[in-house]
């Protein structure tokens, strides 16, 4: 078992202008170990990035405890904070819309580290160069600015601004929902890449199972601002047991739709043959 990075405890969260003052996020826990990927799955209005933000403390919680390496970041000074934000980073939904349009990629690059005092103006240049080759760019696009770049270019760029204060937890917020197909595949075996050699944890929000399924150790399924079912991913994806998460697995495509009608079938006349147990 991986030591616990990230322990999320009974964190609730409730916005002003809620209907009938329903949480957004309601007595959450969940736990993400160091190296290891959490999904967080759900659809829209779930409180999945509720539950992101409550972590990065870009809110503040009602209640409960959200605990980095032991330390409550609800607790910590502004001085503390901006220490231990160096050790968790975000990846956000739309890549364009997170990156300054005016900066040319390498200053984007490089801001955390002019953000923290990080070495001097060579160094942070020599970094960002080999941040842009980690993620799989030509150090000629250090030159360019967001509009000249497709949207998974983009994300590449803001994953290398993610990493360059050298975090060991990335927040990934539907990282990849806003790219096509292909692309997506490729920035997820960037991100899977990035955590063999890192050793990176990461917290993966998405509403798409079957990302979920690829990436992920452990999954947490949300719904209505609650986690409804925790299990690692072989777990939840061969036994589901709460009925949300299996009304969801039925509502992912299938490449091969006659064989899972087929399958569906086998498990229904065998739960038809099958006794009751025993009270």
């Amino acid at each position: 078992m991986s030591a616990v990075l990230l322990d999320v405890r009974g964190v609730s969260k409730t916005y002003p202008h809620a209907v009938d003052g329903q949480r957004a996020v309601d007595s959450v826990s969940v736990s993400v170990g160091a190296g290891r990927t959490l999904g967080v799955v759900g659809e829209s209005g779930s409180g999945k990035s509720t539950l992101a933000r409550c972590v990065l403390r870009l809110t503040d919680i009602d209640a409960g405890e959200v605990l980095f390496d032991g330390q409550d970041v609800h607790a910590l000074g502004r001085s503390q904070l901006r220490r231990l934000r160096r050790r968790m980073q975000v990846v956000f939904q739309d890549p364009h819309g997170s990156l300054n349009r005016r900066q040319k990629v390498g200053d984007i690059v490089a801001a955390p580290l002019a953000a923290h005092g990080v070495g001097d103006k060579a160094s942070r240049a020599a970094r960002a160069r080999e941040l842009v080759e980690l993620v799989g760019l030509p150090q000629a696009f250090l030159a360019r600015r967001p509009a000249e770049l497709s949207g998974g270019q983009a994300q590449r760029v803001a994953i290398a601004r993610a990493l360059a204060l050298s975090p060991e937890l990335l927040v990934l917020d539907e990282a990849v929902s806003a790219l096509d197909v292909s692309v997506q595949a490729q920035v997820l075996n960037l991100l899977k890449r990035l955590q063999g050699e890192l050793g990176l944890a990461y917290l993966f929000i998405s509403h798409d199972l079957s990302i979920v399924r690829y990436m992920c150790h452990d999954v947490a399924v949300m719904r209505r601002g609650q986690v409804v079912e925790r299990a690692t991913r072989e777990e939840l994806f061969s036994r589901p047991h709460h009925d949300y998460t299996q009304a969801l697995m039925r509502a992912v495509p299938v490449a091969e739709p006659t064989r899972e009608r087929e399958r569906r079938e086998r498990e229904r006349r065998l739960a038809a043959t099958t006794p009751p147990a025993a009270a």
